[in-house]
């Protein structure tokens, strides 16, 4: 799956997310993925808002660091964040507490 695909993902994913959930979040995520189909785009929310923004930004709040393939299986249901991030397949950069705020962001 291209990285362009991985983004169209995302987008779908927002579309379709609650994102009532996340009102009164606000911070910058940034996604590091690796391997052949990686890149690195951003989620910019702003109280329930939410921007994807493909590129590195300056200063994220969090940075999310994962292998392409991990990310798809995390957005399609079959990887388990906790589980991604105890096993190291998710390593997190930055404010923990508003990383955990991400699934209700994303659903």
């Amino acid at each position: 799956m291209a990285f362009a695909d991985i983004l169209g993902m995302v987008r779908k994913k927002m579309e379709t997310s609650d994102t009532s959930k996340a009102q009164g979040v606000t911070a910058t995520f940034q996604f590091e993925l690796s391997g052949d189909n990686g890149g690195t785009f951003q989620l910019k929310v702003t109280d329930g808002n939410v921007e994807l923004v493909e590129g590195a930004g300056d200063n994220p709040n969090v940075t999310i660091l994962m292998a392409d393939n991990d990310f798809v299986d995390l957005m399609e249901g079959k990887l388990n964040a906790t589980s991604a991030f105890m096993a190291g397949k998710l390593k997190v950069k930055g404010d923990m507490s508003l990383a955990m705020k991400l699934q209700s962001v994303i659903g």
